[in-house]
């Protein structure tokens, strides 16, 4: 028996997870927050790319959380090799103070 019967919920836990945690340095996180929300639109087209959701704390306006979800770990590793990816990278980088990025596999079905 599966724990997650509904198949939008059975879906999203099939893949490879990354999560990020950002934090802005003082003055920037307008600017992190504009280069996340341009990585959306060319990410979600990727191939193996089944979500990618950037989050911003509502307590700390510097904090930011990414869930990426992928078919596999090819798919991330597809991510990271992408244009638009690493010009984001290039451009977030010297705004941050800390950038986190954890893979996650499902281990209950």
């Amino acid at each position: 028996m599966t724990l997650y019967p509904d198949p939008a919920a059975a879906n999203l836990n099939e893949g490879f997870v990354v999560a990020i945690t950002i934090v802005a340095k003082e003055g920037e996180a307008d600017a992190v927050a504009d280069i996340l929300e341009r990585l959306i639109a060319p990410t979600m087209a990727e191939e193996g790319v089944k979500f990618f959701m950037p989050y911003r704390s509502p307590n700390d306006p510097n904090a930011f959380f990414v869930y990426e979800l992928y078919k596999d770990a090819a798919g991330w590793d597809a991510h990271n090799e992408s244009e638009h990816f690493r010009s984001a990278v290039e451009e977030l980088l010297p705004k941050v103070e800390v950038r986190e990025r954890v893979p996650f596999v499902p281990y209950v079905e």
